[in-house]
């Protein structure tokens, strides 16, 4: 399935592996504040949960999975924190390359566009990005300062600057202006710490995903958690606005 799909979605087998896993990562200033310690504590512990999320996706068979780690709205937060958490990316970003390669799994960053980035931590984005670019197992999607209105807008200014005609704009012509087109639709959202909210992330991406809120915060959320919501994925009956065979009074064939 091409990114974006537009038109009828296709059927897929029920109960089987969620082809794309999102994962809006909430929590780590509440952990920290049970602990009483900084909320630059509760960013520091994530990194175990990102790394083990990650080996546990790529092993049940995941293919694609996207991880929010800084949206456009976070420039919002205290400077001092947001200076921790630029560093605290770029050791994580330096430090589990050269896993991430071993494993297959190629790597890109959706957003990446503030000029507030600093420029070695968007070198390294690049860096990770380039090295990974031939790897043909999992694609994992780091979506850092990233906002899902800020796509659709510049998808919209791009087909604007394309000339293409009104009338000719559909789904997946849209669709194909979105950065990372190739980028199929999201399957399962997960979002930990027990908020329900998608938060701006992939929102053209989750039109018809399904949805698991996850009182567990990022920094507790460990592969068993992760299996758990792809066990709860599989018993759900994915039906993209249409209905059971004997619903409405039809009856199975």
């Amino acid at each position: 399935m091409g990114g974006a799909a537009s038109g009828p979605v296709p059927e897929r087998a029920r109960r089987g592996v969620p082809r794309h896993v999102a994962c809006v990562m909430d929590g780590n200033g509440r952990w920290a504040a049970r602990r009483s310690l900084p909320r630059t504590s509760g960013h520091r512990a994530a990194e175990t949960t990102v790394i083990d999320v990650i080996e546990a996706a790529r092993s049940a068979g995941v293919k694609w999975l996207s991880l929010y780690a800084f949206s456009t709205e976070n420039w919002q937060r205290p400077g001092a924190e947001i200076d921790f958490l630029m560093r605290l990316v770029r050791r994580v970003v330096r430090k589990h390359a050269p896993l991430l390669h071993a494993r297959g799994i190629r790597c890109r960053f959706l957003g990446v566009t503030d000029p507030r980035i600093p420029p070695p931590l968007a070198r390294d984005f690049a860096d990770l990005t380039t090295l990974t670019a031939g790897n043909r197992g999992m694609t994992l999607t780091v979506a850092f300062d990233h906002g899902g209105r800020r796509d659709i807008v510049a998808a919209a200014r791009s087909l604007i600057r394309s000339g293409v005609p009104a009338e000719a704009v559909d789904e997946r012509c849209f669709a194909a202006h979105l950065p990372f087109p190739d980028t199929p639709d999201v399957d399962l959202v997960i979002r930990t710490s027990g908020e329900q909210r998608i938060s701006n992330f992939m929102l053209w991406q989750v039109a018809y995903a399904e949805l698991i809120f996850s009182p567990v915060l990022w920094p507790d959320f460990r592969a068993p958690h992760f299996l758990e919501c792809l066990h709860t994925y599989q018993r759900r009956e994915r039906r993209f606005g249409g209905v059971r065979p004997n619903e409405n009074g039809e009856r199975r064939p």
